[in-house]
């Protein structure tokens, strides 16, 4: 380490490597191994540089750039479309992972002001600091938990299953420390010290695995429920230019009822995904309805993703209709995404001559109610687009449910790795909340997902057609979905407890 000691180039460079590697650890490579080599070095290089504020501030804040730039260069396609943002796409490329640097940026330098020592507690500091900074990064200014380390595990559900009593960010806090526990190897503690907390920690994997085992096994031999009618999900694969093109509204309704195959004599809930007619309103949808009920009996009900314009807002919408284009129930999108759908300091911007990315220069408005639609005699969560990412609280209401319909677009993300990871948010969700996810899903993963994370059908960004679901298995409210994020605080308590407990003890 002395000679990355002595040459800043080197030394940074090398930390940059090591957040490169890192992002390929998460969706869709899951190359979760890779964090055992990349994290220790981490801490090790902190704990020869700690004494330089500075240093470690710059060592997490580049680290935390390779991190992103790498795994969230899929940001720059949605400004592709038009002209006006192209000037801007350097710009993004570089600010955005810089920005979300800063929060690994201010992990490690919180870490040295604690003025650690070459010692297993080093591990714990630094695995509390990144993970108490990983959950400002996911509320402040919006919020934005997009690939945290721990999703690196998405495609191991035996360990994931841990999730419905821990929640992402306690799961994520436990996956940083496994990733720094290696470092201890190189500690000079005592060899019997060392065996134990390696032996102690491989236990705890193991009983970990084995309990998830079990309760996916517990899960198979439950019964399926019939729904009493059949849910079709559909992926149109529609281009996302025609945000920007003058579209013939009859003959792109007329193809979506060609995918969706509507059987008139079978009782069927049709799922298209948000936006799917972008460049109208519904109040102008409603002149095309004897299209939609020529085609569609009574026994059909039809959710979609609507642009509403009401008391001169326009509000993102997943609308639940009849086939006469009536209002059963609707939901109007809490999360908005930012520079996406609204501009932050709008009036500013304007000035400057820009705009948000979607279609029309006016943001749209968010709202603050998400109460449970029924469908038949069932309760679903509303959620549109990147409000699956957002753990806790996805059932404000707070009164039991049955499954969670999330309706997305994700053209935005081009042919990238993007639609890939936001998909996997949806497993999370899953065991978190022991819910089953329906996802309708334009240009990204459409799919039906059960409470345990497994993926019962899906259709790829590739393709186009229909998913068809007929029953479901439910199971009993989660720890997480009863108690939320609290049970990070409690984990976060413990952290600090600890912390303190060794310093005082000097070992």
């Amino acid at each position: 380490m002395t000679f990355l000691h002595k040459n800043k180039f080197l030394l940074y460079f090398f930390v940059f490597s090591l957040g490169l590697i890192s992002s390929f650890s998460l969706p869709p490579y899951n190359l979760f191994f890779l964090n055992f080599f990349s994290y220790p070095f981490l801490l090790w290089i902190l704990l020869f540089n700690s004494k330089n504020k500075i240093k470690s501030f710059n060592i997490g804040w580049i680290f935390g750039f390779g991190y992103f730039i790498s795994n969230l260069y899929w940001i720059i396609n949605s400004l592709t479309f038009e002209e006006t943002f192209k000037s801007l796409i350097p710009f993004a490329l570089i600010l955005i992972p810089l920005f979300l640097g800063l929060f690994y940026g201010l992990s490690t330098l919180s870490f040295s002001i604690l003025n650690p020592k070459k010692n297993i507690l080093s591990i714990l500091i630094l695995g509390t600091s990144i993970s108490i900074f990983e959950y400002i990064r996911s509320f402040i200014f919006g919020g934005f938990p997009w690939n945290l380390i721990s999703f690196s595990f998405v495609g191991y559900l035996e360990f994931i299953q841990l999730l419905s009593i821990t929640g992402t960010y306690t799961f994520n806090s436990i996956i940083i420390l496994l990733f720094l526990l290696p470092t201890i190897l190189f500690f000079s503690n005592k060899i019997k010290t060392k065996i134990i907390i390696l032996s102690f920690s491989l236990i705890l994997i193991l009983s970990n695995y084995f309990w998830g085992s079990k309760n996916l096994k517990n899960y198979e031999s439950l019964e399926k429920k019939d729904l009493g009618f059949t849910i079709k999900v559909i992926s149109p694969r529609i281009n996302i230019n025609r945000y920007f093109q003058n579209q013939n509204i009859n003959d792109f309704i007329l193809e979506l009822i060609n995918i969706s195959e509507p059987d008139l004599s079978n009782k069927t809930v049709f799922i298209l995904p948000e936006g799917i007619f972008s460049s109208i309103y519904f109040d102008d949808l409603k002149k095309f309805r004897t299209l939609f009920s020529n085609n569609f009996s009574n026994k059909h009900k039809i959710i979609l993703g609507m642009n509403m314009y009401e008391n001169q807002k326009i509000y993102n919408s997943l609308l639940v209709l009849n086939n006469q284009l009536d209002i059963i129930d609707k939901y109007y999108k809490n999360k908005l995404v930012p520079f996406g759908e609204f501009l932050p300091f709008e009036k500013i911007f304007h000035n400057l001559g820009l705009k948000k990315i979607t279609q029309g220069y006016q943001s749209f408005t968010s709202d603050k109610y998400r109460n449970l639609i029924q469908l038949n005699n069932f309760k679903f969560v509303p959620l549109i687009c990147y409000e699956i990412i957002f753990s806790g609280r996805i059932n404000k209401s707070e009164k039991n449910y049955d499954f969670i319909i999330n309706i997305s677009e994700d053209g935005w993300f081009g042919n990238s790795i993007g639609p890939y990871q936001h998909f996997n948010h949806s497993i999370f969700r899953s065991i978190e909340e022991g819910k089953a996810i329906i996802r309708s899903s334009n240009n990204g993963i459409s799919a039906f997902i059960n409470p345990k994370g497994q993926v019962i059908k899906s259709i790829l960004t590739t393709e186009k057609g229909f998913i068809e679901i007929e029953s479901f298995k439910k199971i009993n409210k989660t720890i997480f979905s009863s108690q939320g994020n609290k049970i990070f605080f409690y984990f976060l308590s413990i952290y600090i407890s600890l912390i303190f407990f060794f310093k005082i003890r000097g070992n």
